[in-house]
């Protein structure tokens, strides 16, 4: 279970409160109008943004002081985040070790996850000479190795279009659903949260509200949810 108790997540002049509980192995979708606090609320879950009240939990084990590196945490953002100079592998394989050579075994644990999102052999590949699909992919695969028990997405297919983004959102889907992992995805589209997210926390009003099913959220909104939504 991961427990957001009382929490109070501070960004420059802006608050969000959230009390909520998330179970072990569930998947939500994370929704509310712009500027609401939705990645707010991931950056405080990944350790990236601290707490002026209350604390966070994973298991019953306070997480509200550990660094991100240290959270059974992993965490894609907007724009895939990868080093230019970097070949695909070497990126992925920062997901295991972030400065010292990898091992044969770590190696092999690359190319697995490289191939799991549909990458074979491309390892030696700069991101300059992937697509931006293959980017986000090599994104997945660098969350995939690091083996953590809570994945976030902050819109990281946000850029894709709308065949290629269901693919990544499926792809995302089987392997949560392969690794028990728990899933928090920010989302601005109704489908992509009803594709693969049977609950969604609505975050608005400067609050996360707990989490109640995508399709009764949608199919009838609150008013502020109704009007960003239109």
């Amino acid at each position: 279970m991961l427990k957001l108790e009382a929490c109070r997540i501070e960004n420059g002049s802006f608050t969000l409160s959230a009390d909520i509980q998330i179970a072990q192995g569930s998947r939500c979708a994370v929704i509310g109008p712009s500027g609401s606090g939705k990645s707010t609320l991931l950056e405080a879950i990944a350790g990236f943004r601290g707490l002026s009240a209350g604390r966070i939990t994973w298991q019953g084990n306070d997480m509200s002081d550990q660094p991100p590196g240290q959270r059974p945490v992993a965490m894609l953002f907007q724009d895939g985040n990868l080093f230019p100079h970097l070949t695909a592998a070497q990126n992925v394989g920062l997901g295991l070790r972030p400065v010292a050579r990898l091992t044969a075994s770590e190696k092999q644990t690359v190319d697995t996850a490289l191939a799991r999102v549909g990458l074979e052999g491309m390892g030696a590949r700069k991101p300059a000479e992937l697509s931006g699909g293959q980017q986000s992919r090599v994104a997945l695969a660098r969350a995939l190795v690091q083996r953590r028990a809570i994945l976030l997405l902050d819109e990281p297919f946000a850029a894709l279009g709308p065949a290629l983004k269901a693919d990544m959102l499926d792809l995302v889907a089987d392997l949560v659903n392969e690794t028990g992992a728990t899933l928090l995805m920010v989302s601005h589209d109704p489908d992509d949260a009803l594709r693969i997210c049977g609950h969604a926390i609505l975050v608005a009003g400067a609050c996360a509200a707990p989490p109640v099913e995508t399709k009764a959220l949608l199919s009838n909104p609150p008013p502020e949810l109704r009007d960003y939504l239109g």
